[in-house]
């Protein structure tokens, strides 16, 4: 009994599947949770570029509207509207030659197997308008 113990006790057949079962769930939560981030970096991205492409209207117009402003970034934002998050507002301010264009995106992160913190990026950018 004690030859046929201690030989299964040497036997490693079968240890790589165990560990294997062991490290595929925390692998892929990682895998996951660097899907979900990247997809908020391509938000911010998106972000960043609508209110670029809003700024270089107001500068290259001498005289654009708010609603054409907001027009503008709502049509150039792009990797805002998937994963569940929202783009919660879109704002400008004027003041005196400037106006200051805001965008809010936030985001709700799960990692597979736990829900995460919710994210929110806020970006603005002032366009200084011709008088």
């Amino acid at each position: 009994m004690t030859k046929l113990f201690r030989r299964l006790l040497r036997d490693e057949r079968g240890a790589n599947v165990i560990e294997f079962a062991l490290v595929l769930p925390v692998l892929t939560v990682f895998i996951y949770g660097i899907f979900v981030v990247g997809k908020l970096f391509e938000a911010n991205a998106g972000m960043q570029h609508a209110l670029g492409e809003a700024a270089r209207y107001a500068t290259i117009y001498p005289t654009p509207t708010d609603a054409q402003l907001t027009a503008r970034m709502s049509a150039k934002k792009f990797g805002t509207n998937t994963m569940g998050g929202t783009l919660s507002a879109l704002s400008i301010s004027t003041s005196g030659t400037t106006k200051t264009l805001s965008l809010t995106y936030s985001q709700p992160t799960d990692f597979l197997l736990f829900d995460g913190p919710n994210v929110s990026i806020t970006r603005s950018k002032k366009v200084y308008l011709a008088s």
